[in-house]
């Protein structure tokens, strides 16, 4: 259990911030870039749940199982997996997480008529902020790709599938939010020339 006596312990005035293993790095280090990352992106996910929430229940408890997930997934990311044993057994995203995500984008997909053309972000609010989500995420998979190919840097299977089909879903989620597809903004490749 998390227990926050203190939320501020000046620990971090040096510049740096300790990792799950107890190892300090700098705060701009790519491994606390990555978590960082999934933490922005969790927090728009927060965003979209404002206009997600009562209107469309299944997605709203899509969307709050994901934010518990990207918890687990940060939880992950802050403790590298060295080779050494810890004194607990560390928080990592599992295959099962993988593929509940899958079933659920395939249930929203299966409602979508098939695209014609790229989508530009908008439509609706919810769209939009799911779409912010999305990017987002695509940035924290960018970072953890980049982590995974340093020198002694491991990144789990599972949590790399898992952002992965992440932004997959917040890319249906937006269309299916948009009245099913019925009010997506389409890309109209040189239109403006």
């Amino acid at each position: 259990m998390v227990r926050l006596n203190r939320i501020y312990t000046r620990t971090g005035d040096d510049g740096t911030t300790g990792l799950g293993s107890g190892k300090r790095v700098p705060k701009y280090d790519l491994r606390v870039e990555s978590f960082g990352t999934v933490d922005e992106a969790n927090a728009c996910i927060g965003m979209a749940r404002l206009h997600t929430a009562g209107v469309f229940p299944e997605l709203d408890a899509m969307l709050a199982r994901i934010q518990n997930d990207l918890f687990d997934l940060g939880a992950d990311l802050c403790t590298p997996d060295v080779g050494e044993p810890l004194a607990y057994e560390p928080l990592r995203i599992v295959q099962e997480q993988v593929e509940r995500i899958e079933r659920e984008i395939d249930a929203l997909n299966a409602d979508l008529a098939p695209l014609k053309s790229f989508v530009l972000p908008g439509g609706s609010a919810a769209s939009a902020h799911l779409h912010l989500a999305r990017t987002v995420t695509r940035r924290a998979e960018r970072l953890m790709t980049e982590l995974v190919a340093q020198p002694g840097e491991r990144v789990g299977t599972a949590a790399m599938r898992y952002i992965n089909r992440l932004s997959d879903f917040l890319f249906v989620a937006s269309r299916w939010v948009n009245d099913k597809g019925a009010r997506d903004v389409l890309w109209a490749p040189g239109k403006n020339r």
